[in-house]
This record gives C-alpha cells, structure tokens and sequence, in this order.
C-alpha cells in the first residue's frame, strides 16, 4: 500500500467497498485491514478507531459534495431558480452517488457526541454555503435558521427516499426545488 494521503484514500475506497457490500455493522478497523491486505497496525495508524474511521468516510462524502456544490455554484446562473436548482440537483445527486453506504454512516455518526457533533459541523457549513447562495433573494436578503433546517431535513429525507427506490432522483430533486422555492418566497408579499 502506498503511503500518506494516498494510503488513506485507499483504506477509504475498500472502507466504501466494504459497507457497500456488507453495510455499515460490518465496518470495523480488523475487517477494513483484512480487505485491504494490510496490518491492522496500518489502518489503526490512520483512523485510530471506528469513530475515528466512520468520521473520516463523513469527511471524505461532505469533501466531495462540497466540491461538487462549490463547482455547480460557480457555473450556475445568478436567479433563484437557478441557485435552487443546483441545491436540489447537487444534494440529491451527492447522496445517489455514494448510494445505500452514506445512511448507514450518518446513522453511525449519531451513535456518539463527538461523532453527532462532527455531524453539526459540516451540515452547519452546508447551511451557511446556501444560505449565501440564496440570502439575496429572499425579503430583506436574510433566509431564516429554521427555513435551512427544513430544507436539509427534506434534503435528507427526499434523497434517502431515491437512494431506497421508493421515489425517482427526479421526483426527489423537483420536491426538493419546491421546498427551497417555497422556504424562500414564503414571506414575500
């Protein structure tokens, strides 16, 4: 296994593989090292626990979709439907690509408080990249705490619904878009 950051991001593609294929209950630091043919003094050096391992996979999926929402922002028309849009698109798109894994991990992180507070922090990141994304075309230019909580609860809840099958990504993304829509026209006149 090569080493550094290049070590940890293989440890972390056979730590995806993993919960993938077996989910989230299976992923310990023995097993991981087992599947990546290496000593568990290696992967125990990089993550140190299972906390430390489930924190670096949430790390590693929020790098991503915050990637991919800053390159999407970037290129996005300046209106509202445009900026909701790419909420909508990115959020449901982000969670489809990494699949059934990412429940199973965000269910895990709110098995402990550091876990849950790591949690916070990056949900706390997303909410304030949208709030500046859509603050300039709401009443008054301010988009209220509560309105970002609703969203990333439907967020959530519409993208885990098309990562089960249960709705289309289309179906979610349109459901998400209304919502953030709504959350921001909601007190204009």
């Amino acid at each position: 296994m090569a080493s550094g950051s290049q070590a940890c991001r293989q440890l972390l593609d056979v730590a995806w593989q993993l919960v993938r294929e077996e989910g989230t209950e299976a992923l310990t630091l023995g097993r991981l090292a087992e599947l990546a043919g290496v000593t568990k003094p290696v992967v125990y050096d990089h993550f140190v626990t299972r906390a430390g391992l489930l924190a670096a996979l949430y790390e590693d999926f929020d790098g991503r979709q915050n990637q991919l929402f800053a390159q999407a922002l970037d290129s996005s028309g300046a209106t509202l439907d445009d900026r909701a849009q790419v909420i909508a698109t990115c959020y449901v798109d982000c969670v489809l690509l990494q699949g059934r894994e990412i429940p199973g991990v965000i269910a895990a992180l709110s098995s402990s408080p550091e876990l849950e507070t790591l949690k916070r922090k990056y949900e706390a990141i997303f909410l304030d990249k949208c709030r500046d994304a859509l603050a300039p075309f709401a009443p008054g230019a301010t988009v209220s705490q509560a309105g970002l909580r609703a969203m990333l609860g439907a967020a959530e809840a519409l993208s885990q619904a098309a990562a089960s099958g249960e709705i289309s990504r289309d179906e979610a993304q349109q459901e998400l878009l209304a919502t953030i829509l709504g959350m921001v026209n909601r007190s204009r006149g």
